[in-house]
């Protein structure tokens, strides 16, 4: 269960300031490489957009769900396989299905012109062919995301009550945002907080997918809470963490935010802490939160969870490194991950070495599928 004192929560009654807009980016059906829309994407977030980017192969349900769950200002669909006029409809439809028909829908790719005002009659907001200027693109983006209706927060606070995770979503914007929530507050919970951390490319979202997986086999509700960094310089973010997790059968009951760092520090996000209640107080048995890639001294990860995993991976460090101070000593467990690598064995050992047998090590490949029953059984007996 979180706890929220004065001394460690941040107030959620400060006055809004700017926010950049948030669009999700989907490759949708059987294109078979994504060169295109990543470069989109890292332009986006030099533009100062945060980029919620869902991979290769995705299908319409699950890129609709994550939109909702993301609350995102847009939704821009990447087709470069000439089914457009099948995708699309489809899309629309599952808009309207999750009620979520606020979120502006456009297409990039190869679509003939003759096409174009069919997609735009079904309710495609905007259309861009390869070689789209992309100060026209991202001025359109701009335009839709300030076209958007502004939620009332009375029915936010309605459907949060409802256990509508519609409004869910809706709450974390507005917490996000440091929107001025008056005298409201989520409800006590009762999930376990679980802190994921480590190192930049350790494999945290890979792990965090497997885990929440086992977790959901339980029956257990698993929310996620996953942080990227973002850009010093423009605000913008690539929010990568979520492509890891995603999965092609929609699972309602496993949900993910992508927030980034917003410059906050201790590999964390602003306001992650009245995140967590939020998602506490929505009924959630599990809220795993997943850290900006960590160094040695970003702990602050420690105050907000129950339990922290520290993720390593084979020649990450010697018996000195694992002696150090700092990130070592919050682990309420280690995860060897990536034993598919060689040099797994000599650095358990320096780990075990350094630490003792007071925590568990585990052995995690999320290549191969290995190691993660031990470390679920291990988060739901602690």
């Amino acid at each position: 269960m979180v706890t929220t004192t004065e001394t460690k929560r941040e107030t959620m009654s400060d006055k809004p300031k700017a926010h950049p807009p948030r669009i999700l980016l989907a490759k949708i059906g059987l294109d078979g490489h994504d060169r295109g829309v990543k470069v989109l994407a890292r332009s986006f977030r030099d533009a100062g957009i945060e980029v919620i980017y869902t991979g290769l192969w995705q299908t319409c349900e699950a890129t609709m769900l994550a939109a909702l769950q993301e609350d995102v200002d847009i939704v821009g669909v990447s087709l470069l396989s000439a089914a457009h006029l099948t995708v699309m409809p489809e899309i629309l439809r599952i808009r309207k299905e999750l009620d979520v028909e606020n979120i502006p829908i456009v297409l990039g790719g190869i679509v003939p012109d003759a096409d174009q005002p069919k997609l735009k009659e079904m309710g495609v907001a905007a259309v861009f062919n390869p070689g789209s200027p992309l100060d026209e693109i991202i001025d359109a983006l701009r335009k839709l995301t300030a076209a958007n209706q502004k939620p009332n927060f009375s029915d936010i606070k309605s459907g949060y009550e409802k256990r509508d995770p519609r409004a869910l979503a809706k709450l974390i914007t507005k917490i996000q945002r440091n929107t001025d929530l008056g005298e409201f507050k989520p409800p006590a919970g009762n999930a376990k907080i679980i802190g994921v951390t480590g190192a930049p490319g350790v494999g945290k979202s890979s792990f965090i997918a497997k885990l929440g997986r086992r977790l959901r086999d339980k029956g257990n509700k698993v929310g996620v809470v996953a942080i990227d960094p973002s850009s010093p310089i423009t605000g913008g973010a690539l929010l990568g963490d979520r492509l890891r997790m995603m999965a092609g059968t929609p699972d309602t009951d496993f949900f993910v935010r992508s927030l980034s760092s917003g410059g906050a520090h201790g590999a964390l996000a602003p306001h992650c802490i009245d995140v967590i209640a939020a998602m506490d107080g929505f009924g959630f048995d599990y809220i795993v939160v997943e850290t900006v890639g960590a160094g040695q001294s970003d702990v602050a990860i420690r105050d907000l969870v129950d339990k922290t995993v520290l993720l390593l991976m084979p020649d990450s460090g010697d018996a000195v490194q694992f002696s150090k101070a700092g990130i070592m000593e919050i682990a309420s467990c280690f995860v060897l991950n990536k034993c598919d690598l060689a040099g797994a064995d000599a650095t358990q050992a320096q780990l075990v070495g350094a630490i003792g047998d007071d925590r568990p090590v585990f052995r995690v490949s999320t290549i191969r599928d290995e190691g993660v029953d031990a470390v679920a059984e291990w988060v739901a007996s602690s």
